[in-house]
This record gives C-alpha cells, structure tokens and sequence, in this order.
C-alpha cells in the first residue's frame, strides 16, 4: 500500500514555495492536505459507526468527525464529498441518537447536494434514510415512495446488498399496510439478491425480519 499521492503533491508544493519562491503554492497545499483530511475524516466516522452497530455504544468521535469532513468538504466547494459527509451526519442523529428531527435536515441537504453531483449511491442512502423518517411519522405511502426510488437507483448501481436492504424495508411498510403476501415475496427477493451478493449480515437481517413479520415461518 502506497502513500496518498495527494500527500507527495503536498510535499512538492512545500518544495516549490521554499527553493522556488512561489508563495502561491502554500494555498494550493492547504487545499490538497484538506481534501485528505476530510477523506480521513469521513472514512474513520464511517468504522465508528460500524462499530456502534456491532457494540452499540456511542462514540462522540463520530459526529465530530463526520461534521469536520463536511466542513472542509463544504470549503473546498467539493459538491459530492459534502453530501456524503451530510448524510453520515444525519444518519448519526437518527441511527446513534434515535433524533430523527435532528437528523431530517441533513438528509435532505444531502439528497440535494448528491443529486447536483449526480452522486446516485448517497443519493440512494439519503431516501433510504428519509423512508425511514417517513414510516415513523405514519406516512407509510411516502415511506415507499422513498424506498422504491432508492431501490431503483441501487439496482441502476449493481448494488445488491443495498437492494436486498431496501426490500426488507419495503416489507415492513408492506406489512404495516396489510399486504402481507407482497412483504412475504419482498422477504423472498431480499434473501435472494443477499445471497447473490453474498451478504451475510443482510441475510441475517432478512431471518430477523421472517421472525417479526411472520411469526409462523410460512414467509
């Protein structure tokens, strides 16, 4: 594994304004190292959360670090980066904190900073995330509409694991509106594309979502 190259970037823009005078390249070399930073920010909030999700302690670092990178993200005027960075945040507030109200206007910014940077992934996280918000607050038609638009846009992207993951969704919204065939079928293309993409964790997802909606195993 090699070094950033943006790191040896850096260090020849030190190089250039030291031995060649160009002062001009301090500001380019702050701007390179930010990028960095925020790079590393986002993906060490990104394994804190992991680890939430396995322990389920809360670990402050993660809306510290997730913030930090959607402000340099924000500085460098880097569209994709920020919305990403504002979709950890919200997810911070609504997945570690169970605050959805806190975390309802991150998700919408960064649904519209992805959709500038026709960043379809977080795109497809942000109205995943938004569904949720929906079904808490009973609007189980608009909570599907999320769903389904985040679902199509995950199966535009190959991403089986994140289908798999908005189908049980959508069988729970099914299941909460009385359609328990269609969540019993949703149930079954989830296991299917999980097993596709080998998604283990999914798939237990999948066995834990059978035991709630369908007591009786017939699912």
């Amino acid at each position: 594994m090699t070094a950033d190259p943006r790191i040896e970037q850096a260090q020849l823009l030190y190089e250039r304004a030291v031995f060649g005078g160009d002062s001009g390249a301090l500001a380019d070399a702050g701007q390179v190292l930010d990028a960095v930073e925020a790079d590393l920010a986002l993906a060490r909030g990104r394994i804190v959360h992991a680890r939430f999700l396995e322990e389920r302690v809360e670990d402050a670092r993660e809306l510290e670090l997730f913030e930090r990178a959607a402000r340099l993200y924000g500085r460098l005027g880097d569209v994709r980066g920020e919305g990403e960075a504002l979709f950890w945040v919200g997810t911070f507030h609504q997945v570690v904190r169970d605050d959805t109200e806190t975390a309802l206007p991150a998700f919408t910014r960064a649904l519209d900073l992805a959709t500038r940077a026709d960043d379809r992934l977080t795109m497809s996280y942000a109205l995943r995330h938004l569904g949720f918000a929906e079904q808490m607050a009973g609007r189980l038609d608009a909570a599907r509409d999320r769903f389904e638009e985040s679902t199509r846009l995950r199966r535009e992207l190959g991403f089986l694991p994140g289908v798999a993951a908005n189908l049980i969704g959508l069988a729970y919204v099914a299941a909460q509106q009385d359609r328990r065939e269609e969540a019993a079928e949703l149930l079954r293309e989830a296991a299917e594309a999980a097993e596709k993409a080998g998604a283990e964790g999914v798939l237990r997802w999948v066995a834990e979502a059978r035991g709630e909606l369908d007591p009786s195993g017939e699912a």
